[in-house]
């Protein structure tokens, strides 16, 4: 071999070792998560997430996205993050609770009084506050909440709901969650624990008669086909969370976890944009369809807020009350803590 092709193969030699260095300093992060592309989490990930981190990073490090619960569902993703074999993963705020009561707060009827006020004070300081405790309890840094359909609301088959009274004797579907099925249960009905994939056919066939679910997956559903009275209620917040295995989180150096966090915040706030989006969408096509979207007056909606205040008193040891307390002053609520404290459950 001449001296020019020697030099030729140490040249192509070392781009090939420069290539080989480069792909093994990358740090992908690999994500699992049951959203998916053309809802506001999976798009979030796409639009914001992923380039977000990429930019930050000048492409050291990557998401690599999971969609449509394909490696793990929102606890099992949760459990995998722990064992190592991913890094990432979404869930709701309820389903975090496999792993601690950090995040039990997002979850309690009425903290919220609107979308606004809860996509305002869950991406400010009660986020970073409830955070830092899951951090250190939950073995998990949940690096941003934010909202999958906004708020549930009512939906029934069987008549106009207006107050809490007027729910008496329906069957109510229900989920696994306590706070849920003390919530329907205090308001009148009789609380079905059902499963959602079937809960069109309970609804069509009087299995059930009633929901209390987030108004885009309601239209998603279709069940407002066959439930034609809805009712405003607001109450629970559709919280969901972003985060990483603590131990994994740890073994990043600063600057990655900067960007990280950088590329949380560009996810956050643009899953928020497209939830409101989402969430109008989805009650439009409702409105045009059902016989009637009550809004209740603000003396009814306290008729409704009194019947949450058991959920809060079994719910009591998963918060904190000053906390509490706190969020829902800066909302005005003082008649609402009133009432929670007269009860025993602050």
């Amino acid at each position: 071999m001449n001296i020019r092709s020697i030099g030729k193969a140490l040249c192509a030699a070392s781009v090939v070792a420069m290539f080989a260095q480069s792909a093994a300093a990358e740090t992908v992060l690999k994500l699992g998560t049951v959203g998916r592309l053309g809802m506001p989490i999976g798009d979030a990930i796409e639009q914001a997430l992923m380039p977000a981190l990429e930019e930050v990073s000048g492409g050291q490090m990557r998401v690599e996205p999971h969609y449509r619960g394909s490696l793990c569902g929102e606890q099992t993703c949760g459990e995998q993050a722990n064992q190592g074999l991913l890094q990432l993963w979404t869930s709701s705020t309820a389903n975090f609770g496999n792993f601690g009561t950090a995040l039990s707060i997002f979850d309690l009827p009425y903290i919220f009084k609107s979308i606004e006020d809860a996509d305002r004070i869950s991406s400010d300081w009660l986020a970073e506050k409830q955070c830092e405790i899951a951090a250190e309890e939950a073995g998990h840094v949940c690096l941003t909440v934010y909202s999958s359909g906004g708020f549930r609301q009512l939906g029934n088959a069987m008549r106009p709901v207006h107050v809490p009274s007027d729910m008496e004797g329906i069957k109510w579907r229900v989920t696994k969650s306590p706070i849920e099925y003390t919530l329907i249960k205090n308001w009148g009905a009789v609380p079905v624990p059902y499963d959602w994939t079937q809960l069109y056919q309970g609804l069509q066939t009087g299995v059930v008669s009633g929901q209390y679910v987030a108004t885009p997956w309601q239209e998603i559903a279709k069940l407002h086909e066959v439930a034609k009275y809805y009712t405003q209620i607001g109450g629970s917040w559709s919280g969901n969370q972003l985060s990483m295995d603590k131990r994994q989180y740890d073994a990043l150096s600063d600057q990655e976890r900067e960007w990280l966090h950088t590329a949380a915040d560009a996810f956050g706030e643009r899953v928020r944009e497209l939830d409101r989006e989402w969430v109008a969408a989805g009650e439009d096509a409702i409105k045009a369809s059902v016989e009637e979207w009550y809004v209740p007056t603000e003396e009814e909606l306290a008729e409704w807020r009194a019947g949450a205040i058991g959920a809060w008193i079994n719910a009591k040891g998963t918060f904190d009350p000053e906390t509490a307390v706190r969020v829902l002053e800066e909302q005005g609520m003082t008649d609402f803590i009133a009432q929670l404290k007269e009860a025993g459950a602050l």
